[in-house]
C-alpha cells in the first residue's frame, strides 16, 4: 500500500508536467503539494523518505500533531479553514497559510506572529465560483482585503487560492481557473506594497491539470495519491 502511495505521487508528478508542458510553461514553477489529511504519519514518512518535502493539512491540530512528531524535517501547509483560536498551532509550523479570507482572521495572525517575532507567509481564499457553501473572500472584495492586509507588518501576502465547484468535467472549472489567474494579474498590476502575487495555489485530484493550464503555480492532490479519505483515521 505504501509503496503505491510513491508510485501514485510520481503518476501525479508526470501529469504535472504534461498539462505544465501543454501550456508551455516550466514545470519547476509548479509545486505539487500532497495533502495528507486524515492520512497517518507514516504516510507522510513513506512519501518523504521518497524526497517529498510538502504536506497540506486542513485541521490545526492534525497539523501540529504531524509536525511535531515527523521523523525528518517537511513542510506543512494550512490549506483548511483556520478558526482564531487554533492559529496558535500552525504560525510557527505552517510553512504558509492559504486560507485567510477576512480582516478579522489577517489581524488575528498578525498579533500571534508578532508574539512571537515572525512574519507568516499566506495566500487570499477566493470564493471564485461563489458557492455559499465555501470559505473565501468575494472576487469584489478581494482586491480591498489584500489592500488592508497589507499594511499588516508580520503577514506577507504571497498570493490567492482558490477551491473550485466539485465537477464531473474538470473543463467545466476552467473558467474559474482563469478567472482567478486575471484576477491575480489586476492586483500584481496595483503594485501594493508587501504583496507579491506569484502564488496561486488552485487546483486538486479531479480538475489539478487544467488549473496549471491556466495558470496555478501550486496544486493541491490527496485522493489521487493517497486515495480515498478514511474521516475516522486520527493522527
Amino acid at each position: 500500500m505504501q509503496t503505491n502511495i510513491v508510485a501514485n505521487y510520481r503518476e501525479v508528478e508526470k501529469r504535472v508536467c504534461a498539462a505544465a508542458e501543454r501550456a508551455g510553461r516550466d514545470p519547476k514553477e509548479i509545486m505539487l503539494i500532497a495533502v495528507s489529511k486524515t492520512k497517518p504519519l507514516s504516510d507522510i514518512e513513506t512519501l518523504a523518505a521518497a524526497g517529498v518535502m510538502e504536506f497540506g493539512e486542513n485541521k490545526p491540530q492534525e497539523l501540529k500533531e504531524k509536525y511535531d512528531t515527523v521523523s525528518k524535517p517537511v513542510h506543512f501547509h494550512q490549506i483548511g479553514h483556520l478558526q482564531t483560536n487554533k492559529i496558535k498551532y500552525v504560525i510557527e509550523r505552517a510553512v504558509m497559510i492559504h486560507s485567510v479570507d477576512s480582516l478579522h482572521l489577517a489581524e488575528a495572525i498578525e498579533k500571534e506572529a508578532e508574539k512571537r517575532g515572525v512574519t507568516a507567509d499566506i495566500l487570499i481564499e477566493v470564493n471564485e465560483a461563489g458557492e455559499e457553501t465555501k470559505f473565501g473572500v468575494s472576487r469584489e472584495e478581494t482586491i480591498q482585503l489584500v489592500r488592508d492586509i497589507s499594511r499588516l507588518p508580520h503577514l506577507r501576502i504571497h498570493g490567492l487560492m482558490t477551491i473550485a465547484p466539485f465537477v464531473d468535467d474538470p473543463e467545466e472549472n476552467r473558467e474559474v481557473f482563469r478567472a482567478m489567474k486575471q484576477l491575480s494579474l489586476d492586483i500584481k498590476s496595483e503594485k501594493i506594497d508587501n504583496v507579491d502575487m506569484s502564488v496561486l495555489s488552485m487546483g486538486m485530484t479531479n480538475d489539478f491539470e487544467v488549473a496549471i493550464e491556466e495558470g496555478a503555480t501550486m496544486v493541491r492532490v490527496g485522493t489521487a495519491i493517497f486515495g480515498a479519505r478514511d474521516y475516522e483515521i486520527t493522527v
